[in-house]
């Protein structure tokens, strides 16, 4: 058997895990790349789709599924395996990716056209996206799905996202049975909304993810600190602009806005004004009412209260592109808006007409990949390119990690040492910068005697 890193390998997004087995090829994944190396988007794959038998997704983020569309048009017409919140999720993050690449592209080939180049295509388009969900079958959490006699496969909860998974994978192979364990993105202790991570009890090859493997989040004090920077941003009159991925990330954000203040807090922030800008965060909102399954306790208490936990008095949501430019004339507000790394979409628009202020504040609650608009900004640049326009970024920009949807250096350390039974063969740490890479292994190595391997994008491993 054989597995090659075609992504998230030495970096952070466009998660591909390409397997051969004596009868099989599949993937784990099937993600977009972000930030520096977006340029591989539009190589070939590494592989030959057409002689793919399934894909299997730990969860919906566009680094987890971008590329799925460019899978199909590539020749595959295989099953995909997902849990059904992922599913739902999927086909309007899918068609949200395509819109996207669509207006991107438009917008790019105005400008080719004035200089006499030829145009280019998106990636894929809406209506590449549409044939998908007939792909996909629907699982459940902690049961055995049987592919075949020698491949059974099971999702249990990754406390990252609604839907998100830890994939195990039980192949029988020349007589042997080996387990394999994808990790896929582990979720923040004790997130909004969402259960913890579930553990598992043994493997025999783990592949894990080391997003914050170098770094510790502080939540309670974070949590404090986003209402003191919304509450001290619109008293002098200006706008809190927060980058945030339309599905998780805008969603927790709402919770916590609704729920984890204090009584004095909970009044200042009640006559805020707060918009929710992004169609597909809106589209998502309904999804996370559908999946109540997924829930963890102080939610669902919350229900049983007839308590709306996502929506509230001061929550405004906009649906028109002429409703989001309308936002760009108000002062005192806080605008939630995707992406969550600024590279597209609205908020984009937003820091245009706000990132020259100083009494702008930008709050990042996620992380920013590498070459990354949202990374420019966070690494304190004193100008940035938004729209071809060069601008000065005088905004106060604040980094509050404990609100991030991964678990921290503690956070992974801890799953690790809970696998009841062990590691008996090998880990591979991916879905990391090498740095935060490097440090998840020396911690590993502290307590446990494994053979673990940063591996190379691309690289190709005997198992």
């Amino acid at each position: 058997m054989r597995i090659n890193f075609c992504g998230a390998a030495k970096l952070v997004t466009g998660s591909c895990y390409y397997i051969e087995t004596e009868n099989r090829r599949f993937l784990i994944d099937c993600g977009m790349f972000q930030g520096e190396k977006s340029e591989l988007n539009f190589e070939p794959f590494p592989f030959d789709p057409r002689s793919l038998d399934f894909v299997i997704i730990t969860h919906s983020h566009i680094d987890h599924i971008g590329r799925l569309p460019l899978l199909f048009k590539s020749g595959f017409n295989g099953s995909i395996f997902a849990t059904s919140a992922t599913a739902d999720l999927m086909e309007i993050m899918l068609k949200d990716s395509a819109h996207i690449q669509e207006l991107e592209s438009k917008w790019q080939n105005k400008k080719r056209q004035r200089k006499g180049l030829v145009p280019i295509k998106p990636l894929y388009t809406v209506e590449d996206t549409l044939r998908i969900p007939e792909y996909i079958i629907k699982c459940p959490y902690d049961k055995w799905i049987v592919i075949d006699e020698n491949i059974h496969i099971m999702f249990k909860d990754a406390g990252h996202l609604l839907g998100s998974s830890i994939i195990i994978l039980k192949i029988k192979e020349k007589n042997n049975e080996i387990l394999i364990t994808f990790s896929g993105d582990l979720g923040n202790y004790n997130m909004p909304i969402i259960r913890d991570y579930e553990y598992i009890d043994y493997t025999d090859y783990l592949i894990i993810e080391s997003t914050y493997g170098d770094r510790l989040h502080d939540k309670t004090e974070e949590i404090k600190k986003l209402y003191d920077i919304i509450i001290n941003t619109v008293k002098k009159g200006g706008n809190v602009i927060i980058p945030a991925f339309s599905v998780g990330r805008a969603q927790e954000i709402l919770y916590l806005l609704n729920y984890y203040v204090d009584i004095e807090k909970r009044k200042e922030l009640s006559n805020i004004e707060i918009y929710l800008d992004s169609p597909l965060a809106k589209e998502a909102l309904e999804i996370y009412e559908k999946h109540k399954e997924c829930y963890d306790e102080e939610a669902i208490n919350l229900l049983s209260r007839d308590i709306d936990i996502l929506r509230f008095n001061n929550l405004y949501t906009t649906s028109s592109a002429e409703e989001s430019m309308a936002l760009n004339d108000k002062n005192g507000i806080v605008i939630i808006s995707s992406s969550g790394m600024c590279e597209a979409g609205r908020i984009k628009h937003h820091l245009k007409h706000n990132i020259w202020k100083d009494t702008t504040s930008i709050v990042f609650v996620g992380y920013q990949a590498e070459g990354t608009l949202g990374r420019k900004i966070l690494d304190k640049a004193k100008k940035v390119r938004i729209f071809g326009e060069e601008m000065v970024v005088k905004a106060k920009v604040y980094n509050l990690t404990g609100l991030s949807g991964h678990a921290d250096i503690a956070g992974l350390i801890n799953w690790v040492k809970n696998i009841k039974n062990g590691v008996s063969k090998k880990i591979f740490i991916t879905h990391g910068e090498e740095k935060a890479s490097e440090n998840f292994k020396k911690e590993i190595e502290k307590f446990l005697n494994v053979s673990i391997l940063i591996p190379d994008l691309f690289e190709k491993v005997e198992l």
